[in-house]
């Protein structure tokens, strides 16, 4: 079994997962501080995706540091003039912004958003 096969059922159960925590009732709203779940549409698949990922804030500009971002592929839709992304029920509601990836010298991914 190729590792590419085993990480993906692993990394969905593992997103569902924290994405329940996230609504748990004693801990949901500490984790809720620093992580949400995107929303995006799929540049070449057209498909619907959501994904927990931690944030940091600072007005209407959210920064997402893509961890291990050679792993993953979500970030890659936000590429180039980057795309619409959707925060789901962060601050009480979905809040809709302009996401865009860049990669540093050092091969770190952030994806900035514009609410």
């Amino acid at each position: 079994m190729s590792r590419g096969i085993f990480a993906s059922p692993v990394v969905g159960i593992l997103n569902t997962g924290a994405a329940r925590l996230m609504d748990a009732p004693i801990v949901g709203p500490l984790i809720r501080r620093s992580m949400v779940v995107i929303r995006y549409t799929g540049r070449r698949s057209g498909r619907t995706f959501e994904t927990p990922v931690n944030y940091q804030r600072s007005g209407d500009r959210v920064v997402i540091r893509v961890m291990a971002p050679d792993s993953k592929t979500w970030w890659r839709n936000f590429t180039g003039d980057g795309g619409s992304l959707t925060l789901r029920d962060f601050g009480g509601a979905d809040r809709t912004g302009h996401a865009v990836a860049r990669r540093d010298e050092n091969g770190r991914v952030t994806v900035t958003v514009t609410l």
